[in-house]
Parts: structure tokens; C-alpha cells; sequence
């Protein structure tokens, strides 16, 4: 093995260490692997439509990884056009939305994947006649910065 490889093995049990005492030393419970079954889980409701809260934890390299369920009812979106440093992932469920990113809008059907990248401008609305839901995951590193996060820098 080459002196940089060492290296680069090095740095990245070094990261993976640091990471997991982090977690440790939060307090927090670190989620371990399991089975999250969404159908199962009381709908809020919401001015759009609803939301189904499906996990929101620490894990042994995020300070934080959430997921949720949202549908949204025709012609509805949850919120204005945004932006937040976390990065997230959108996946059509049911229905035709269209994400709207950094000003260019495309029709997402099912089955479609939107990724919202840090620091970019994004925005889902239902843009057919019957309901759409779309699984959301968002995963927070523990170097990510607490100002322009969606969460406002909780935890």
C-alpha cells in the first residue's frame, strides 16, 4: 500500500471515530437498523395536505438523518420556493408534482427522484387532478453549519 493510501485509510477511521464519539457523547440515542413501515403512522394535518413523520435520529455518522411522508392535494404546495445547507431527497410516491429548482420547473411523476443539492433554491407543488406523496430524506453530517439550516440549528 502507497504512503497515500495509508494515509487516506488513516484519515477516514480517524473521521469515522470522531463521528461516533460525537454521537456518543450527544446523549442522544444513535438509530440502528430497523423497519419503518409509513402506512402505519398517524397523518398530521397540514394547509397543503398531510405529513407522516417516520423517523428523525442521530446515527453513528449524521448528527441527524430525517425522513417524512407528505402528500399534497391538487394543485397545493407546502411552502414557498427555499433554500437550507442540509441536502435532501425526494421521491415521487403517487401523483404528478413539479419541483421547481433554482427557477427551472420539470414534471416529476412516480417513481421520479428529486435531489435538492445545499444552498439551492427548491420548491415541490401537485400539478394533477388527485393527490401526490413523496417520501422526503434529509441527512444533517455533524460538520454541517447550524445557520440556514431547515431546522433552525436545533440539537
Amino acid at each position: 500500500m502507497t504512503k497515500t493510501r495509508h494515509f487516506a485509510v488513516a484519515a477516514l477511521s480517524v473521521g469515522a471515530t470522531l463521528a461516533a464519539v460525537a454521537a456518543a457523547q450527544s446523549g442522544a440515542p444513535t438509530m440502528r437498523s430497523r423497519v419503518f413501515d409509513s402506512v402505519h403512522i398517524k397523518p398530521e394535518t397540514t394547509k397543503a395536505g398531510e405529513r407522516r413523520g417516520v423517523f428523525d435520529a442521530q446515527t453513528a455518522t449524521l448528527e441527524r438523518f430525517e425522513s417524512h411522508v407528505t402528500t399534497l392535494n391538487p394543485g397545493q404546495a407546502l411552502h414557498p420556493a427555499h433554500k437550507h445547507v442540509e441536502e435532501e431527497l425526494m421521491i415521487v410516491r403517487e401523483g404528478t408534482v413539479e419541483a421547481t429548482l433554482n427557477g427551472q420547473a420539470t414534471r416529476v411523476e412516480v417513481g421520479g427522484m428529486i435531489f435538492c443539492a445545499s444552498g439551492e433554491m427548491h420548491g415541490l407543488r401537485n400539478v394533477g387532478t388527485t393527490r401526490a406523496t413523496y417520501y422526503v430524506i434529509k441527512w444533517f453530517p455533524h460538520d454541517l453549519p447550524k445557520a440556514g439550516r431547515s431546522d433552525g440549528g436545533a440539537r
